[in-house]
């Protein structure tokens, strides 16, 4: 368990800075900012060997004391003073031990003060509801201007000195300083200094940093801005979807929603999810190709099935074998398990699984040589034909009926063109490019941008845009059936990037945000669908701008901007 004890926040502005009306609310704030941490001076490490050292003494002084009163049959609960003393010592140590972070365990507890908006938590902030409408304080302004990070102190500007001399690692900062945005702070600052650079247009301010310690990044310095945009309503199996997508292509959302527009003008989309299991493929080597061959014949035969079964989903509450296929090169043996890890999107997970039937089968086979827990064969962020064919993650298909009127007014083409494009391109035009699972206009320009804002992993595109797009005139040729087929979609509404505040408020608004208790992996399954859909719809719109010739027009018109972007910081 990572304890630490959070140091006084400093102010990134001066004192001059401030304005009239907000010197005075600064300085209440300040003043009601007093941690329990502030009370006790002493360093971390000190602090924790003192509660350590006095817990275990004073839990050795009463198991002494009482085995004294069994052997002289003294009653238990007869306790002298400096019985009780210890028991208390005891009870004050067990209190402090068991906090996650410390003195600062005790500070929420004692010192918050009531309506202090910044201790919420970021996960009871998103799930608040409100009866009535929200609304912004009228005339608020953001302030978009660069940090001023002052160093305050000669403390500081010695840290900053060891970071760019080297004798102290950038990586330890949060270890030290037991303050994770003072660290990237100073990691900050010591950077330009390093490298001459100035990162003024890199946002600093306004993000939590606690928030991705251990989790999401490592020695950050800022964050990148990336707007969001709203397409929808996507009608999907009978519900509405606002479908929030990160970018910087213009044209890619306002393409996407006008495909919302058709698909919800012809009565909407449907959805099903064909399979489910996320996959780990090791790899292992023996002396001879045969041995290899003889464990590949234990492991896919049915009856030892149950058995591996049962160690690997020892690992986890969600996950569950469904399968193992091997392939064997040489002496070498792959082995790809297959596991449903409910709303999780399950890498972490089947590795767990994994890793313990490898042990297991070490006992077996002591000749085996586990050369890596993956192999390549699983695969995971490559593209590779046994995702495509095999399916890792969800595999999904999606389709929908335009009618003729909506082809014409709302995507201003024909069915006949549609049709006869898509086999020339999405099919023909692929075939010829020798194209592995790419058999489509644009897919992965929807599901990036669907990861980014729901805090997927942006890198598992690669497989995850693995799609077919099929076009067929029906109902005598007057509509159009549009289907997608993309069986490599990985994601997850839990863990990772799912959890912070931006992403995890993206989640929220397509309804899927966390684990569901009513069926587990519930909600991972209706997000792989909704991404699904959303690449119905980008399919659709881009489709019928290149079938009408209005691709060259709608790029020049939103991926263009007239504003000097270099007098926009100044």
């Amino acid at each position: 368990m990572d304890v630490r004890r959070r140091l006084p926040t400093r102010s990134v502005r001066p004192p001059s800075t401030l304005t009239a009306g907000e010197a005075p609310v600064q300085q209440q704030q300040q003043q009601q900012q007093l941690k329990a941490s502030d009370v006790l001076p002493l360093s971390l490490y000190l602090t924790n060997g003192i509660f350590f050292v006095l817990f275990f003494s004073v839990a050795y002084f009463l198991l002494h004391r009482w085995r004294d009163k069994i052997r002289t049959s003294t009653p238990l609960h007869v306790v002298t003073l400096s019985e009780i003393a210890a028991i208390v010592s005891l009870v004050a140590s067990v209190i402090y031990l068991l906090g996650f972070f410390g003195v600062d365990f005790v500070q929420s507890l004692v010192t918050r003060p009531p309506g202090d908006d910044n201790a919420w938590d970021a996960e009871d902030d998103l799930l608040r509801e409100d009866s009535g409408p929200r609304s912004c304080a009228a005339g608020a302004a953001i302030d978009y201007s660069p940090p001023l990070i002052v160093i305050s102190s000669e403390e500081e500007e010695e840290i900053i000195r060891s970071v760019v001399a080297g004798s102290v690692p950038s990586h330890s900062l949060e270890s030290r300083l037991g303050d994770c945005r003072r660290a990237a702070a100073i990691r900050r600052e010591a950077l330009e200094r390093t490298t001459g650079r100035c990162l003024a247009g890199l946002p600093f301010d306004g993000f939590d940093y606690e928030s991705i310690l251990g989790q999401c990044c490592e020695l950050p310095v800022g964050y990148v801005q990336i707007p969001v945009g709203i397409a929808g309503p996507l009608l999907l199996d009978g519900r509405q979807y606002w479908v929030p997508m990160a970018t910087t292509e213009g044209c890619l959302v306002a393409s996407t929603n006008r495909g919302c527009k058709a698909i919800f003008a012809s009565g909407g989309a449907t959805s099903m999810v064909l399979k489910d299991a996320m996959t780990r493929a090791p790899v292992v080597r023996f002396p001879t190709a045969a041995m290899a061959a003889h464990l590949k014949l234990f492991v896919e035969d049915p009856i030892n099935f149950d058995t591996l079964a049962l160690l690997f989903n020892r690992s986890s509450r969600y996950g569950r074998l469904k399968g193992i296929a091997c392939a064997i090169a040489g002496k070498n043996l792959y082995m790809r398990f297959s596991c449903s890890t409910g709303d999780a999107m399950g890498m972490n997970m089947v590795s767990k699984g994994v890793q313990n039937v490898l042990d297991f089968l070490q006992s077996d086979f002591p000749h085996m040589d586990v050369i890596g827990l993956s192999g390549n064969f699983c695969s995971d962020k490559k593209a590779a034909a046994v995702n495509w064919i095999e399916g890792r993650g969800k595999s999904v298909v999606c389709e929908a009926t335009i009618g003729e009127e909506v082809v014409q007014k709302v995507l201003k083409t024909s069915v006949a063109a549609l049709v006869e494009l898509n086999v020339l391109k999405n099919l023909t035009g692929s075939a010829m490019a020798a194209a592995l699972g790419g058999f489509n206009a644009h897919a992965s320009n929807i599901v990036s941008a669907v990861y980014i804002a729901t805090g997927q992993d942006p890198a598992q595109n690669v497989e995850s845009s693995n799609c077919i797009t099929m076009m067929e005139a029906v109902n005598g040729g007057k509509d159009l059936h549009i289907s997608v087929t993309m069986p490599s979609i990985e994601v997850g509404t839990v863990g990772g990037g799912t959890q912070l505040a931006s992403q995890s408020a993206c989640l929220n608004l397509l309804g899927v945000k966390g684990a569901s208790k009513e069926s587990p992996g519930a909600n991972s399954r209706v997000l792989a669908t909704i991404v699904a859909g959303s690449v119905l719809a980008g399919e659709l719109s881009l489709m019928s701008a290149i079938a009408a010739g209005q691709l060259l027009q709608s790029h020049m018109k939103y991926n263009r901007s007239t504003r000097d972007v270099s007098k926009i910081g100044s």
